[in-house]
């Protein structure tokens, strides 16, 4: 969340503008990318800039109300805010939802051998995804 010069959080408007972004990336399960998102909201507004997408998609996932994948040359987003894991193709970019249940321990163990207070990872795994695994030269 963003402070101003004496610490205190700044307070943002929900937009429209922000509202649609919103909406179009809860209602993909895809992990779309902000060029994705892009698209999907000029199509309800094609007044709506691209850097008004990519500028609320950076204010929603610092509010914490979605969530990013880093994946090869581009930035994912994700609705899901809740601690679960991906899976990103190393071939194509795909990203899966993985279900594990998330644990504190692996916090704990990386701060104790680090000597940082961890509160949180994100787990991503890397591999070759079905699709890629049956594209013959993949």
């Amino acid at each position: 969340m963003s402070t101003t010069a004496t610490g205190q959080p700044i307070t943002r408007r929900n937009t429209r503008q922000r509202q649609l972004v919103l909406d179009a990336v809860r209602s993909r399960c895809d992990h779309p990318t902000a060029e994705d998102i892009y698209l999907q909201v000029r199509e309800t507004d094609e007044r709506v800039s691209r850097g008004t997408v990519y500028r609320n998609l950076n204010l929603l996932t610092e509010a914490g109300v979605i969530t990013t994948v880093k994946t090869p040359g581009t930035t994912r987003f994700d609705w899901r805010c809740d601690g679960h894991g991906h899976a990103v193709c190393r071939c194509c970019g795909a990203v899966a939802d993985v279900m594990l249940p998330y644990d504190d321990g692996l916090d704990e163990r990386a701060g104790l051998e680090t000597g940082f207070s961890v509160d949180a990872h994100n787990l991503v795994f890397e591999g070759t995804c079905p699709a890629c695994q049956h594209t013959p030269g993949a």
